[in-house]
């Protein structure tokens, strides 16, 4: 593929899809490492203008990483629905954003359209959109998944609580699951990271967690988030785990990094459909985030907003509970300030639920990155305005395992209370049992987590 432009008087040329596809990003640090990102502002809108009018048809003959080199590339294409395809394929990528951001299309319509769509197609149109593009095409799309209860509901802002502690001691996690369930915190999964990954230690973990959904009758479903492998081997123990979970990469050499394969998610599918505590149908928690596959040199010069994609297009294969990605997390190297992790943040929430995920976003960042916790709270706002499925909240807003920043467990509180967004209804009632929720609203008992220990 060659294509070329003239933007104020200069010709641009680009000798490959993927030169286009990695020059129409807007300003990413990692893509800017690997060598692969607009020498400035001017290249970077050639190369949207260039991208805005290939075909969906020229997407899909000119693949990015061939599927018979690459097994996420054969998911992808093996996904696809082609009586959708076909009347799609010779769409513009400019046509493609027009109809997603119609007044005319509704969630349902998008959703039935990205069956016949790849991942690189949903990257080349966000690509093209602005962030407030991306607020009002996600905020159409409703994903519910079911595992023990259900998330996704339209008016529904779910919540990761993430308890996680610096020696995986119990009743040190304990304490903070007892506050993060003191601020309505953990109805789309009590979820752990683990600092062991063994099998005794994730059992404990599992078994900790569920008693304590147990003890209170809590509506919601644990997890721990160690590889899968490991998981594994706890669930054939007898662990008592509602989900499974996996880190994904877009390239197949990506999640060899990451010591997994297609094949050992469809064993670890199997296992926890078999084994698995929850009703489901929905048993899998997938996590990504922009740059993974740069960081393992997995990236074969592929742009890291088109490797976010491919996870998604992996992910859906397994028709998970829940996925988000940790879109501050690996630094500066990949996303260098709040620009960036802004942006994103809202093209992951945006690209996965174009595939039909249940998304949802670590709102994150590093200590060693150019943000702070205002710039989260920006994110978290713009987020929830789109719709997102579930953020991830920690004590204080500081992880003090993964030694990161994220969003407190109160911070989750006040989004609900500013957008009049709600916990999902089985844990919103069981809140007002608890005294801790009345007419939608926290009561005066919340962020009192001797509530529980109380009765523990």
């Amino acid at each position: 593929m060659y294509k070329k432009t003239t933007l104020l008087g200069q010709t641009y040329q680009f000798h490959s899809l993927k030169e286009v596809m990695a020059k129409a990003n807007e300003e990413r640090s990692g893509d800017q490492l690997a060598g692969i990102s607009a020498e400035n502002m001017k290249e970077r809108m050639a190369a949207k203008t260039v991208l805005a009018d290939i075909t969906l048809g020229e997407i899909r003959s000119y693949p990015l990483l061939p599927a018979e080199e690459d097994e996420v590339s054969r998911v992808i294409e093996e996904s696809v629905n082609e009586s959708v395809y076909s009347a799609v394929t010779n769409w513009t990528v400019a046509d493609l954003r027009e109809y997603i951001l119609s007044d005319d299309q509704t969630g349902g319509d998008l959703l039935q359209l990205s069956s016949g769509l790849t991942s690189e197609m949903i990257a080349a149109a966000a690509k093209i959109m602005s962030n407030l593009d991306l607020i009002q095409a996600a905020s159409k799309i409703e994903v519910i998944t079911r595992c023990q209860t259900a998330i996704g509901q339209k008016g529904v802002l779910a919540s990761r609580a993430q308890p996680n502690h610096p020696s995986d001691h119990l009743q040190g996690m304990r304490a903070s699951l007892y506050e993060a369930l003191s601020y309505g915190i953990g109805d789309a999964v009590i979820g752990i990271n683990p600092v062991i990954d063994t099998t005794n230690n994730i059992y404990a973990l599992l078994c900790e967690t569920k008693e304590v959904i147990d003890q209170f009758a809590i509506p919601t479903q644990n997890c721990v988030l160690s590889h899968v492998t490991s998981q594994m081997r706890a669930i054939e123990k007898g662990a008592p785990a509602d989900l499974i979970f996996q880190s994904l990469a877009g390239t197949q050499a990506g999640n060899e990094s990451f010591g997994i394969s297609v094949s050992l998610l469809e064993e670890a599918t199997a296992l926890i459909n078999e084994k698995g505590t929850a009703l489901g149908p929905n048993r899998w928690y997938f996590e990504t985030g922009q740059g993974s596959e740069l960081s393992s040199e997995a990236h074969f010069d592929i742009d890291q907003v088109t490797l976010e994609a491919r996870c998604y297009g992996l992910a859906r294969r397994y028709h998970p509970f829940m996925v988000n990605t940790v879109v501050g997390f690996i630094g500066p190297e990949y996303l260098y300030d709040s620009k960036q992790v802004i942006r994103a943040g809202l093209e992951d929430h945006f690209m996965g639920k174009m595939h039909g995920l249940p998304m949802g976003v670590d709102v994150c960042y590093t200590n060693h990155m150019n943000a702070d916790q205002n710039d989260m709270d920006n994110l978290s706002m713009l987020l929830t305005a789109a719709g997102v499925n579930f953020v991830i909240g920690v004590p204080m807003a500081d992880d003090c395992m993964l030694n990161y920043q994220s969003l407190s467990y109160h911070d989750i509180a006040t989004l609900r209370d500013v957008l009049r967004v709600s916990p999902t209804p089985p844990f919103k009632s069981w809140l007002e049992k608890q005294g801790l929720m009345e007419n939608g609203k926290l009561t005066k008992a919340a962020g009192d987590p001797t509530l529980f220990m109380g009765r523990a």
